[in-house]
């Protein structure tokens, strides 16, 4: 009797220790449990797999019976309980036996069903293959894509349902193969999710780049050929819930603003063939337009994208070539789209694009370029509507982008009240914000309290950043007790005044002197004039300008010494705050 024959085999493997099994032993095992199966004692399989004695014996030689099992559980009707067995027997080898042998054994399965039975192979083994690739440490990325590229290789040649009765039909089961597959990735999904949220800086791309193979070998099949339009009498169409889950997978690894708006995504092995890069270079664009045609055409994930990105890029392309004419207009649709949006909902992740984060950079053009005025007013309003947008990472990106590149005082003492506002917003919150305290604001203020060319810096014309800096330090130092340091201020004091109060100092030492002898000559020199009329004329950035006569540019250097005299008043008050908040810590610890 069968049962019997693997009972004696169970016996004289239990006292056996693991490293002394035999091939003769696996051999035995597989036919003593395949002939259990074929004669109907599933039953009775099922209890020697489950005996706790058995584990060792299992997890080593269990694999064996993944052949027997398959065709066993096909040849017994839907109702049989003989077929319940084996589906609980499958349950425990996926449970029990060693993941890579098993992997292997479930592979060769889905390899070998064809036809009729390659989705119903495939359906029934997704569970038992996803339970096993999760148990590999090594090489889990690998083992996936291989899994995924055996599943759509046995699917590929099937005929996919066009007509409303097919789909309904399913013959072959490949809607709902489709979707069962679907299904099986979740966990690998979340996995990069979840790699993705614990860094930014996420290198392990394997698993990632598994799965964008994957996404894209479904666009090409079966979506790229799939009737799409919705059908009458059918609740969930199966492949629009299909490439729905396509759509997300790809949102989900980050991977779907790159392939609609860049397509030039490479994942294609690196052939030393000629004609194989070419099948790959055309399933390439073959997907990349489907997807184009799901997202744009079926809408398929557009509320993925706001209007602002299908906008955004037209307006940065053609501001400058319509400027005079069609600008305005233009400016209009942009700020229309931002203000549909909610503030905060845009991820850092679009700044990656570099169409995108020349958006701003655009603006800031418009803002110190343009001889229009209210043009320049309303990029400034467009400009802080797109910051508003980001979340709070991507405002940092903004701010460090535009700092390095603006190069503009008045836009850069702007970017600098932002940062402020970040910061206090950051300090008001009971939640902990990264991004404007601690090392990351620091790295930013180390941008922000320097001057650009020391203390030889031109003081006037970079005034409205000056101020605007002396104003956040004032803030930090007013808000932000030494003993909390929550924004990392007094751990960088020493830093700051090395590179900004101090080369300030100098700096207004030397413009006050320079200016104030200034004005002494001009008026030692208008004295000597025959009248206090006479002009000369002024060239700036190689453009004259009016003519000014001697009390004019009197007015404008006393108009500079009053900004000298300003921004003195608030550097003494800044230093002063400092020197009190020492003094006070000091005090307490003595």
């Amino acid at each position: 009797m069968a049962v019997d024959e693997l009972q004696a085999i169970i016996q004289r493997c239990q006292i056996l220790e693991e490293a002394d099994f035999k091939g003769e032993d696996f051999s035995l095992f597989q036919v003593a449990g395949q002939k259990c199966l074929e004669d109907g004692y599933a039953a009775q399989l099922l209890e020697v797999i489950q005996n706790e004695k058995n584990k060792v014996i299992i997890k080593n030689m269990g694999w064996n019976l993944i052949s027997p099992l398959v065709r066993c559980i096909f040849m017994y009707k839907q109702e049989d309980d003989k077929r319940e067995h084996c589906l609980k027997i499958l349950d425990q080898l996926a449970q029990l036996c060693n993941p890579k042998e098993l992997f292997l054994g479930l592979l060769e399965q889905i390899e070998q069903a064809s036809g009729e039975q390659a989705c119903q192979t495939v359906m029934l083994l997704l569970q038992p293959l996803q339970t096993v690739l999760l148990k590999l440490q090594n090489k889990k990325a690998y083992s996936l894509g291989l899994s995924l590229a055996m599943i759509m290789n046995q699917l590929t040649p099937l005929p996919v349902p066009y007509t409303k009765q097919q789909i309904q039909e399913d013959k072959l089961g490949l809607c709902q193969c489709c979707n069962a597959v679907v299904d099986f990735t979740k966990p690998f999904v979340n996995e990069v999710i979840k790699n993705m949220e614990k860094s930014s800086e996420y290198n392990d791309m394997e698993l990632k780049e598994e799965l964008l193979k994957f996404c894209m070998k479904c666009l090409k099949y079966p979506l790229l050929t799939a009737q799409l339009e919705q059908l009458e009498d059918i609740e969930e169409h199966p492949f629009r819930h299909f490439a729905t889950e396509i759509i997300d997978i790809l949102w989900d690894i980050r991977e779907l603003i790159p392939l609609v708006f860049l397509h030039h995504k490479s994942i294609s092995p690196h052939w030393k063939n000629q004609e194989f890069v070419d099948i790959e270079r055309k399933n390439s664009a073959d997907s990349l337009a489907c997807l184009s045609y799901l997202m744009f055409v079926q809408h398929f994930g557009i509320d993925c994208f706001p209007m602002v990105f299908r906008l955004m890029f037209y307006i940065c392309a053609k501001c400058w070539q319509l400027f005079f004419f069609f600008f305005p207009h233009l400016q209009d649709l942009f700020e229309s789209c931002l203000l549909r949006m909610e503030d905060n909902s845009l991820l850092h992740q679009y700044l990656e694009l570099r169409d995108f984060i020349n958006v701003p950079q655009d603006l800031v053009k418009v803002m110190t370029l343009c001889p229009i005025e209210h043009l320049r007013k309303k990029s400034l309003h467009i400009l802080q509507l797109f910051i508003d947008k980001f979340d709070t990472e991507g405002k940092y990106t903004l701010f460090r982008c535009l700092l390095k590149t603006s190069n503009h005082a008045g836009v850069e003492g702007y970017i600098i009240k932002n940062i402020k506002d970040q910061i206090h917003l950051s300090l008001m919150r009971a939640c902990d914000n990264i991004w404007f305290t601690g090392h990351h604001l620091i790295s930013l203020l180390d941008l922000v309290l320097l001057l650009p060319e020391g203390a030889e810096t031109d003081l006037l014309q970079n005034s409205d950043r000056i101020m605007a800096s002396l104003n956040l330090l004032r803030y930090l130092v007013i808000k932000d007790c030494e003993n909390d340091n929550q924004t990392g201020v007094w751990t960088t004091l020493a830093k700051i005044e090395q590179n900004f109060l101090k080369p300030l100092h100098v700096g207004l030492n030397m413009s006050k002197a320079h200016y104030e002898a200034e004005i002494k000559n001009k008026k030692e020199n208008r004295r000597e004039a025959h009248s206090s009329n006479t002009v000369c004329s002024v060239t700036v950035s190689g453009e004259k300008m009016p003519a000014m006569t001697t009390e004019m540019q009197l007015q404008v250097l006393h108009s500079a010494l009053f900004t000298f005299d300003l921004i003195e008043s608030v550097l003494a008050r800044v230093e002063e705050l400092i020197e009190v908040k020492i003094k006070a810590v000091m005090d307490e610890n003595s």
